[in-house]
């Protein structure tokens, strides 16, 4: 049986294409993939992140047992700050790519909907005997990400918080059209946007609320896809899981040696020592109608080197872009391989991340 989010009926109403996603019946689009995308990039699109999961940490030890879990260092963290971060397994590979949230009495360890269940096993597996209290609070949390460069002027207007005060990777708890919500600045599209946490009954009137401003529509599943990767954004399931690690997938920056120890820490001094034997690149095809997509072979020199991980037409730069891992000879810009697409070989070329470079994220 797949889940539904609380918006459901509300996305059937809107007349959204519906698919299968991490267990959840999700919106795919609305009207179009593109010009969704292209509306995130210009206005303020809506997305229902409701089937995300959420995982509360608390207790005396939560701290120390948040830092033994994760990869990055929780204790860099001021109370609001909001931290990138994965779960890694014992051999240094990833479990999940998640945020950490640190609030004044808890932490909230925000994961990937297809993992939640893993995940929370997972989190509960490593749990510390005493001073360390879990809690799923997925089934009673809903999730909008409204996103786009005139987000800021348009949600002000439903809050008292002054989120002009609210930095890039902080949050607040306030009320939002009266309701009680954590905010975040956050998102997944390489634009300025907030992440709201709210109450799963009070989650479809701000939806519906929201979608009346002429500047805001709602967007689906495709559109997020295509932004993420404009950004060259990781997709767990595709570019990063339980066969990969942070330093192949370029994401040392997220792993903190330097801290006590952490799970799979030992695993990746050993991985760091010997070096990486393969990376994780971004290309863009040659030919305007090659699209890459996940699971197509890399080539070069018409020797088989690697597998697309994720791949889609750049609604931004109206041109094939991928993503895959390739030995790490062959991972330096400029570097010239080969896609097999539909059964011809496609020339692309090694460029460097983020894809897309114009987005209105407030670092």
């Amino acid at each position: 049986m797949h889940k539904k989010t609380p918006l459901y009926d509300a996305h059937v109403k809107l007349g959204a294409k519906i698919v299968e996603f991490g267990g959840f019946l999700m919106p795919v689009q609305y009207s179009s993939i593109v010009e969704e995308h292209q509306w995130v990039r210009s206005k303020v699109g809506v997305f229902d992140v409701s089937h995300m999961g959420e995982i509360e940490v608390k207790g005396p030890r939560a701290l120390e047992f948040v830092s033994y879990i994760t990869s990055n260092d929780p204790a860099a963290l001021a109370e609001y700050q909001v931290q990138y971060s994965t779960f890694l397994t014992h051999k240094g590979t990833i479990v999940d790519d998640i945020l950490v949230y640190r609030l004044p009495d808890r932490f909230l360890l925000v994961v990937n909907a297809a993992n939640t269940e893993k995940d929370v096993n997972w989190v509960m597996e490593h749990k510390f005997s005493d001073g360390v209290e879990v809690k799923d609070l997925s089934d009673s949390t809903a999730e909008l990400a409204v996103q786009g460069p005139l987000v800021e002027k348009v949600l002000q207007q439903f809050t008292d918080l002054d989120l002009s005060k609210i930095r890039y990777y902080w949050a607040a708890e306030t009320t939002f059209m009266g309701k009680k919500a954590l905010i975040s600045r956050t998102g997944y599209t390489g634009e300025d946007g907030f992440e709201i946490y709210l109450d799963p009954n009070d989650v479809e009137e701000v939806f519906m609320r929201l979608l009346e401003l002429e500047d805001v529509k709602p967007a689906g599943l495709g559109a997020r896809d295509t932004l993420r990767l404009e950004m060259g954004y990781c997709l767990y399931g595709n570019d990063i899981d339980e066969t990969t690690n942070p330093l192949e997938a370029g994401l040392k920056w997220i792993v903190k040696f330097n801290k006590p120890d952490f799970i799979g820490k030992s695993a990746l001094l050993e991985i760091k020592e010997k070096g990486i034997t393969r990376k994780r690149i971004g290309f863009e095809t040659e030919r305007r109608g090659a699209i890459p997509r996940h699971g197509q072979k890399i080539f070069k020199d018409g020797k088989e080197v690697g597998i697309v991980t994720s791949g889609t037409f750049s609604p931004s730069l109206k041109k094939g872009i991928g993503m895959g891992y390739v030995p790490v000879e062959l991972a330096k810009v400029g570097n010239t391989i080969e896609i097999e697409i539909r059964g011809r070989m496609e020339k692309a070329t090694v460029v460097k991340l983020p894809f897309y470079k114009q987005g209105t994220v407030k670092k």
